[in-house]
């Protein structure tokens, strides 16, 4: 929920999870020791090693001199401000930093960034994701997980984008069932199983070549509307004899 502010700010813990006390009270403790800095460091003692009652009526205390808005025990709202005051605060310190990073700098880097950078394929819980979005989307899942993942971006992009939804040629044309045995490949690796797959590869360029055509004709079509119907002015006719 507050990922971006916390990676923002360096938090090391990766998320919050706010539900967990020990982990709110390093929190609290975290963010005024090294970000908002409000306490001397003799007077965030309290905050650091003190449990049960003692430490919520420290925080309540610590938040009531902050003049936090929030209620004690609403934890996500809190949590929210004080992120947002401690933004402001490492903003307002490097200030001159951030104004030197134009919006073309900042725009660029995040197109140019390669989307799978920061996923760690090797992650159990990643790998459970992936084979439950590829059952669902009814794929086979390749060895190299990178991979996997690249497919099922490019079928949601064709198939279940905004676009794709609008575009009925898409999501209501079913096919037709076609046996490979009757494609003609053209030449022969005395394999089957190769034959089958340079079939198939075949068959990928031949629909793209029919996706390429029919934008060329859409192209076309579109240039004739302008240039062969050209609209004339009848009052700067003359007939007869000049």
């Amino acid at each position: 929920m507050f990922k971006r502010k916390l990676d923002a700010l360096g938090y090391c813990s990766g998320d919050l999870h706010i539900r967990d006390d020990v982990e709110w009270r390093n929190f609290v403790y975290w963010i005024e020791d090294q970000r908002i800095r409000f306490y001397t460091i003799q007077d965030r003692d309290n905050l650091r090693t003190a449990t049960g009652e003692k430490w919520t009526e420290a925080c309540e205390k610590y938040l009531q001199v902050l003049q936090c808005p929030y209620n004690i025990g609403d934890r996500v709202m809190i949590a929210d401000w004080l992120l947002g005051q401690a933004v402001r605060l490492e903003y307002g310190e490097k200030v001159e930093k951030y104004k030197a990073a134009s919006v073309e700098s900042i725009v660029h880097g995040a197109v140019t960034k390669d989307p799978f950078e920061h996923f760690k394929l090797d992650d159990s819980n990643f790998k459970a994701g992936l084979a439950s979005i590829c059952r669902q989307l009814n794929m086979p899942e390749h060895f190299d997980q990178e991979v996997t993942l690249r497919g099922v971006s490019i079928l949601i992009n064709q198939r279940l984008s905004k676009e794709a939804l609008e575009n009925k040629q898409f999501t209501s044309q079913e096919g037709v069932a076609f046996n490979l045995e009757d494609c003609p490949l053209g030449f022969d690796t005395e394999d089957r199983n190769l034959n089958e797959a340079a079939k198939g590869l075949r068959l990928l360029h031949v629909n793209e070549l029919r996706e390429l055509q029919t934008k060329i004709n859409e192209a076309i079509v579109s240039a004739q509307s302008v240039t062969a119907n050209p609209k004339t002015d009848e009052r700067l006719g003359k007939v007869g004899r000049m």
